[in-house]
């Protein structure tokens, strides 16, 4: 039976569901036990499961993964948080350097089945240190599964996928769709499949690729343009490592034309990838340039509700895109 709840009632749902199948998934991370969370997301979980399995960590990132990485090679199910994206730098070693690499190094004598959440993204007035959306980082890195949902029933059928792969994943959440993104979750058991993109609008005359909260931005732009005669087909990409090229290029040489639109900043960004993948992989079929609308190169996002505000990647400057790419 399904019912309509957000995003975070989907991820907390997961995470219960979870543990309550699993014994040896336990949950550790800053504030998510007697506070059940910065955003609540792991409410309740302290009282149903018990201090040994909802553990309150000190302000080390680099210890908590860590040790989820060394209790993982013991046979649990660690399911860490990073509070904030911008604070997953001291553990970026234990990352790339161990988790990603643990399988490969011991020939497959080890797995790594290890769960990292992390919030990400702009909004709220949040400014620098709390709004990044660094998935990029780790997109780079061969060994790890990157994922970033935009509904509430991928939230929570990945997490569940996520937490039984045996290989590390990086599961990123933008704090602006926990309350935002709402709609049909089955009570029950069930999982959405580690790697397929998939297409959330139908279109003809141009692809948008995008992920995350840009997807809904993204979705809104493309029904304002289909009222202006522009028909924009939208593929989200929820994996972002692997990725899934076949959606990808099918979408692209169907509209032949491509907007890539990513909150994450433009240089060296998600972007540039898929720019490559589609000039190396569908030049001929391409009308138009292959563009971007992503966040601007600067260093953090400014706390200036105006300078914020400039920042953000908006429908507005989404639709700008479509309209320049579909003139061509």
């Amino acid at each position: 039976m399904a019912r309509t709840i957000n995003m975070l009632e989907a991820i907390n749902e997961a995470l219960s569901q979870e543990m309550q199948r699993d014994e040896r998934v336990f949950i550790l991370g800053e504030d998510i036990g007697l506070s059940g969370g910065v955003f609540k997301v792991t409410d309740g979980l302290l009282d149903k499961f018990g201090e040994e399995r909802v553990l309150d960590a000190p302000l080390a990132e680099g210890i908590i993964i860590a040790a989820a990485i060394g209790s993982s090679m013991m046979g649990l199910r660690p399911v860490p948080e990073i509070q904030f994206a911008d604070f997953i730098t001291p553990a970026v070693e234990q990352i790339v350097q161990q988790a990603s690499k643990l399988r490969y190094r011991s020939a497959g004598g080890y797995s790594c089945p290890v769960t990292i959440r992390v919030c990400c993204g702009a909004g709220g007035g949040s400014g620098l240190y709390h709004s990044q959306e660094n998935a990029a980082w780790f997109v780079h890195e061969p060994g790890l599964k990157v994922v970033m949902p935009s509904t509430a029933y991928d939230a929570k059928g990945m997490l569940l996928a996520a937490i039984r792969d045996p290989d590390p994943v990086i599961y990123f959440e933008h704090k602006s769709l926990y309350r935002q993104a709402k709609g049909e979750v089955p009570e029950g058991d069930y999982t959405v499949e580690i790697g397929p993109a998939v297409v959330r609008r139908e279109g003809r005359d141009l692809t948008i690729l995008t992920y995350g909260f840009m997807t809904q931005k993204s979705l809104d732009a493309a029904e304002e343009m289909a009222k202006r005669g522009v028909e924009a087909e939208v593929v989200e990409i929820r994996t972002l490592a692997p990725i899934d090229k076949s959606t990808i290029l099918d979408s692209v040489r169907k509209t032949s034309k491509a907007l890539i639109v990513h909150e994450d900043k433009k240089t060296m960004g998600y972007g540039a990838e898929l720019a490559a993948i589609l000039s190396e992989e569908a030049f001929d079929d391409l009308d138009g340039p292959i563009m971007r609308v992503t966040g601007p190169d600067v260093p953090a996002i400014p706390f200036s509700p105006n300078l914020d505000k400039a920042w953000q990647v908006s429908t507005e400057k989404i639709i700008a895109g479509i309209e320049k790419l579909a003139a061509y």
